[in-house]
């Protein structure tokens, strides 16, 4: 089975995925952004960890082979397949105050669906509709996008990153709840909100073989699967 859903420019979606699942992001146009926030839906309490995550793969930025890592040392999901070769970890979502200072202050009640939407407020939205608030938010995934620091501690947006058909590929190892927010990286330097719509398709994954590349991308990446496949077997009618 095969699904297909649309997030336009500003949008944003949540839901729970469950383990098993590949969830194919596509940009629709070039100059594309999507903030990605993932839990365990078992446990909300257990959600993505930035830190942990980069620090066990020795990377700043993500890309195939490479693992979302939750805070109890699992894998929430694997990235099997990219087309850009860099993800940004490091940036954050939006505030509501950056875009209105950057792009211009805009209220529903005056532009209705065409005004500029905050990670910020989309965020908080969709972590209430599924029982948690903004004390919940965590550093996000900036799909799309690319910055990188200089040695002298700044850090820079790469313009013109993302092309129209870019993707990349993740598979659930987990039951996730996934919450995007489509809504411009933070250090963004345009002027003009950007407005790309993205293509998320979610289908049956293939099983984790023993040449799986993320689970042999480091030793550090193997643990995270054993840990992963241990609570999953505990788990009521789990299954390794």
């Amino acid at each position: 089975m095969n699904t297909v859903i649309n997030i336009p420019g500003g949008g944003k979606w949540s839901g729970v995925i469950s383990r098993g699942k590949t969830i194919k992001f596509t940009a629709t146009e070039d100059g594309a952004n999507l903030s990605l926030l993932l839990y365990s839906a078992a446990d909300t309490a257990e959600r993505y960890n930035m830190p942990d995550t980069l620090k066990a793969q020795h990377t700043s930025h993500l890309t195939k082979g490479n693992v979302l890592m939750s805070d109890n040392g699992r894998v929430l999901a694997s990235i099997i397949d990219d087309s850009l070769g860099w993800h940004d970890t490091i940036s954050g979502y939006i505030s509501r105050r950056l875009v209105d200072e950057r792009y211009g202050k805009t209220t529903y009640q005056e532009y209705r669906n065409d005004w500029h939407r905050s990670g910020e407020e989309n965020f908080a939205v969709e972590l209430f509709r599924n029982g948690m608030t903004v004390r919940d938010l965590v550093p996000v995934v900036n799909l799309f996008s690319k910055v990188y620091c200089t040695e002298d501690g700044n850090m820079h947006y790469v313009l013109e990153h993302a092309k129209k058909g870019d993707f990349i590929v993740l598979r659930t190892e987990m039951d996730v709840l996934v919450i995007t927010s489509n809504t411009p990286n933070p250090l963004n330097p345009s002027t003009k909100y950007p407005t790309v719509p993205i293509k998320m398709e979610v289908t049956a994954a293939a099983p984790v073989g023993e040449d799986d590349h993320c689970l042999n991308y480091c030793p550090e990446n193997r643990r995270a699967f054993v840990n992963t496949w241990d609570y999953t077997a505990l788990t009521i009618g789990g299954m390794k």
